[in-house]
């Protein structure tokens, strides 16, 4: 079943229409149209808008092969960003803290959530680090000292 088959699956058991719905959860009629007729993949806030609003839980509306997906366009496009300011190998150190990042969770506790804002954090903290580091060690112009012509 898709994430959309799910939605309204759960907003009908509820007795819910999608104005109801979007009043409770204050994602517009047209979003959750498109949600469940078209089968789009809302923000991660709106994930857990929808959850609550239908009492299920976010791991049923999002299988894991769609959860993988939308973790990996986030991640895609934070290397695509990594690599249009610091260049390739930026983009390559950057992946490399993904993936042991990502290594750290193997068999751990925390939910998607937590994990969620843990890798949202490392990449902010990455990016600025980065910047302050090329801001502050990168080879600055030397420039020839004045000439002094009163001798």
């Amino acid at each position: 079943m898709t994430f959309g088959e799910k939605v309204k699956e759960a907003r009908l058991l509820k007795n819910l229409s999608q104005t109801e719905l979007a009043a409770i959860t204050g994602i517009s009629e047209r979003s959750l149209y498109t949600y469940e007729q078209l089968n789009t993949l809302p923000r991660k806030s709106n994930i857990k808008k929808l959850a609550d609003a239908l009492s299920v839980s976010v791991s049923y509306l999002v299988d894991d092969e769609e959860a993988d997906k939308q973790k990996n366009i986030k991640n895609e496009d934070f290397l695509d960003t990594v690599k249009d300011k610091f260049g390739y190998k930026g983009a390559k150190e950057a992946k490399d803290v993904l993936d042991r990042a990502g290594a750290l969770f193997a068999g751990g506790d925390l939910d998607d959530d937590a994990k969620e804002i843990f890798m949202q954090s490392l990449m902010q903290v990455y990016i600025s680090s980065k910047k302050e580091a090329s801001e502050k060690f990168s080879r600055k112009k030397k420039t020839k000292p004045p000439i002094d012509e009163s001798v």
